[in-house]
């Protein structure tokens, strides 16, 4: 297939090549025949991510095949990286260093000082510090271990950008993160991984498949001597195969990763942190939850739910982005079921959970888009939410 081809002609081919009207691939995907008709006649040359999901489940082929490029998440407002400035600068070693000379356990101790406010997701709280932390660390005295705080540094810095969408230079400050780990690798791994959620965020879907397909590669342990920060790595890589493969309409390919991710966890035996600080985390139940979202994925709201239910009512680290991730997939599922009212229930939950980090899901603002679409008449509270979400009314 010629790959200057627009979407629009992908789909067209595709379809013909399946023996679809545009009526049987609008009933079977799902999306409005109109749409369908728009993209073929090349009035439409895009859609979301989501939409040319369902039209790939229907045609039964990858993604990324009707995708001539992948859907771009879009990047954080000017009025984000104005906020954000005095990191950037820091990145770009625009911070004059102060006389007294940093030391290696100083900074180290100033990163770990962040752990509540991190684990909170206190974005505003964490970026007025970021820009100190980043110029003392690059002024310590050259060794492996500066090597090893920096590269923390940076892949917090990296993760924060990320979360608060400014892909761009987040995509720049992990690839240095990972350089800067050096002989580290499992330094290097925790950078990666992030990068990973960074590809998935934007929609890179070939991109995660195959930088997640490496690293599992390079960083798969022998069972019989493997380490738990090991078992941790490897096993997050193979869920980020996961949720590439399923999102890239590849059910094989991300239930073979799912498997392992399983045995993985189930050596460990429990949920368990890369280190007390960090976002990182696997075990079952983290295996679990990347199980219920791809039940969503695949619009099998029932299993999603099912998966749920029989997961214990208190899990370790609920604050952590995987737990309000996973409950955004079941708000998502209660939409899918037209139980709205629980849906929002859930966003308002989350919303009093962490309240910095829900304004910037755009999965968030999608199922909440949904309730009020079908909702004839608004609550206050849903309007607030709506408000404060930034979705015009």
């Amino acid at each position: 297939m010629n790959q200057a081809q627009t979407l629009g002609d992908r789909l067209r081919d595709i379809r013909k090549r399946r023996g679809l009207t545009q009526r049987e691939l609008a009933d079977l995907s799902g999306v409005s025949v109109s749409l369908v008709t728009k993209l073929e006649q090349g009035e439409r040359d895009d859609v979301r991510l989501e939409t040319a999901h369902k039209l790939a489940s229907a045609l039964r082929v990858p993604t990324t095949m009707l995708m001539v490029q992948p859907e771009r998440a879009e990047e954080a407002p000017p009025a984000t990286a104005a906020d954000w400035q005095e990191v950037h600068k820091a990145l770009a070693g625009r911070i004059p260093h102060p006389d007294e000379e940093p030391s290696p356990s100083g900074t180290r101790e100033a990163l770990q000082a962040l752990s509540p406010a991190l684990a909170s997701h206190q974005y505003s709280t964490v970026k007025e510090v970021l820009p100190k932390l980043l110029r003392d660390a690059d002024a310590l005295a050259p060794g492996p271990e500066t090597r090893q705080i920096q590269s923390s540094i940076l892949n917090t810095t990296g993760y924060l950008l990320t979360q608060t969408r400014q892909f761009a230079i987040a995509e720049l400050t992990l690839l240095r993160a990972i350089d800067a780990a050096g002989e580290h690798r499992l330094d290097a791994a925790a950078a990666a991984d992030t990068m990973l959620w960074l590809y998935l965020r934007q929609g890179r879907l070939a991109e995660a498949r195959q930088f997640a397909a490496r690293w599992a590669d390079e960083t798969e342990p022998r069972f019989s001597r493997a380490t738990v920060l090991e078992l941790i790595l490897w096993g997050r890589f193979l869920l980020n195969m996961t949720n590439a493969a399923i999102r890239d309409n590849c059910p094989g390919e991300a239930e073979d990763a799912l498997q392992l991710a399983t045995a993985a966890a189930a050596r460990i035996g429990h949920e368990v942190r890369r280190h007390p600080n960090s976002q990182c985390v696997f075990g079952p139940v983290t295996v679990a939850y990347i199980r219920a979202e791809s039940r969503v994925i695949m619009r099998q709201p029932d299993l999603c739910l099912s998966i749920a239910d029989s997961l214990p009512g208190e899990v370790p680290y609920p604050q952590l982005v995987s737990r309000l991730r996973h409950r955004l997939d079941i708000a998502n599922a209660k939409t899918m079921l037209r139980d709205y009212t629980e849906a929002f229930a859930i966003l308002q939950e989350v919303r009093a959970r962490a309240p910095e980090w829900l304004v910037q899901q755009r999965y968030g603002r999608d199922i909440l888009g949904r309730i009020i679409d079908r909702r004839r008449k608004l609550t206050p509270e849903m309007r607030n939410l709506a408000d404060v979400m930034n979705i015009p009314l």
